[in-house]
């Protein structure tokens, strides 16, 4: 019997407290060392679901070959957003792990993403600490941080914590952050249900690129929390990220511009808008330059707004009117230097 086989034994008992979300474009490369490094884990009961968004290369042939996952093949791509509700909707396990193709797990990362998530029913969702890899799956020494969690500032912009800096120990405290990364992010059931709008988690709207952060400020508006646990570690194969816009594809960055404004739209508040103005603005004036002179294949991303404007402000009447936590909670959370908040005394006990 493999590894496999026994995690889908054990699943098929009794619905799973792991559902762990996979979406596949063209990631036949990814497929075999992803999965062998779930395969592994010391946490044995979950589930894997993969949808596989219309890829053109051995993608769905290859994960046939894995009849212990559930597959599902969607006839068109529409993006990781949609991919991932596809999966969300599948899912019936207590926690969903949203997981890149392109990582890789430690063996006992389930684990300590679990022990930090149920230490209070107020946590929505678990950051882990994520290590950049190169694409033969080797970090260095000390490697590269591609993640430990989100931070938010007045630029309106978000950032991965300590991006492309060497991990030498800046991030070994549980605490909680402004929100997680989707290439590897436990979220509660729960929270997901409460902050679906609309019948998506994740919007569609958005298609790819940065969805993590709205959903992220959205859960943050509802009255969610998202922690950021040290211990459980896994490794990203990172292509596109700050610093890299002139070699990105055009169809990226017209997505990047466009869900920009999208979060904004939909989670922005006048009283933050006023705390941020000046930034906000000259950030927001240099982007509107910018396109027509350097970038118009990016110009569509605004004339998407335009053209959805209703949907898009029926979205934003909904999140407002379900907020919970007040302008200074979020404001606390928006600094030009990463933010992070001290977890309970009580709670990081029982972590340790």
């Amino acid at each position: 019997m493999s590894h496999f086989e026994e995690v889908h034994e054990i699943s098929c008992e009794c619905s799973p407290l792991i559902s762990v979300a996979i979406v596949c474009f063209n990631g036949e490369r990814h497929i075999a060392r992803c999965l062998k490094s779930l395969s592994e884990q010391e946490f044995r009961d979950f589930e894997i679901i993969v949808v596989d968004n219309h890829s053109v290369d051995r993608s769905v042939e290859l994960l046939r070959q894995y009849p212990q996952i559930k597959l599902i093949v969607n006839p068109v791509n529409n993006g990781s957003t949609g991919g991932n509700n596809l999966a969300i909707a599948a899912a019936r396990g207590k926690w969903i792990l949203m997981c890149n193709l392109d990582t890789v797990l430690e063996p006992d990362f389930l684990a300590e993403l679990v022990r930090a998530g149920e230490l209070d029913n107020r946590i929505g969702a678990v950051a882990p600490k994520i290590l950049r890899m190169d694409c033969d799956g080797n970090a260095g020494q000390p490697p590269l941080l591609d993640s430990a969690g989100l931070y938010f500032t007045p630029w309106q912009r978000q950032h991965d914590r300590g991006s492309q800096t060497p991990d030498v120990g800046q991030y070994e405290t549980p605490e909680y952050v402004f929100g997680y990364t989707g290439a590897l992010a436990l979220l509660r059931r729960e929270m997901i249900d409460d902050t679906t709008v609309l019948g998506q988690y994740c919007d569609e709207d958005f298609f790819a690129f940065r969805e993590d952060s709205d959903n992220s400020w959205r859960m943050q508006l509802m009255g969610w929390k998202c922690l950021y646990q040290p211990r459980a570690v896994g490794y990203h194969e990172r292509t596109v990220f700050e610093g890299n816009r002139s070699t990105t594809s055009a169809l990226v960055n017209m997505h990047s511009t466009k869900n920009r404004f999208l979060m904004r739209i939909a989670n922005m508040t006048c009283p933050l808008y006023l705390r941020i103005l000046i930034p906000a603005t000259i950030r927001d004036l240099g982007i509107l330059v910018y396109l027509p002179l350097r970038e118009r294949t990016s110009l569509p991303a605004l004339t998407y707004l335009f053209k959805h404007w209703k949907r898009l402000w029926k979205r934003r009447k909904m999140i407002q009117s379900r907020r919970r936590v007040s302008e200074e909670y979020i404001a606390s959370y928006c600094a030009f230097r990463p933010v992070s908040k001290p977890l309970e005394s009580h709670l990081l006990t029982k972590l340790r």
